[in-house]
């Protein structure tokens, strides 16, 4: 299993923002065939070092995680994070 976790930090920190960045998130779930799981969480300290959403995902294998960057509802999804995302960090690791 290989999950994904991919931490991102908007430019508009708003709330009406954030939601709407992790509604757009959210809405992958079900459309990807090779996404197992997902998960988005929207931080709740605001502090200076926090970042806005944490999304986590996890896959079955390697070339699945590869066929979900590719995959058309996943690009749609970075059109709108590269228009909104002031920073995101990416972290894939074997479980």
């Amino acid at each position: 299993m290989i999950k994904h976790i991919v931490f991102i930090k908007l430019q508009d920190r708003s709330p009406e923002s954030v939601d709407k960045t992790a509604a757009i998130l959210r809405d992958m779930e079900g459309k990807i065939p090779q996404l197992r799981a997902i998960e988005v969480g929207v931080d709740i300290v605001h502090s200076e070092r926090s970042f806005d959403i944490a999304l986590v995902t996890e896959f079955s294998s390697l070339d699945d995680l590869q066929a979900y960057q590719v995959h058309p509802v996943h690009q749609e999804v970075l059109r709108h994070l590269n228009e909104t995302k002031e920073l995101s960090l990416c972290v894939d690791y074997e479980i």
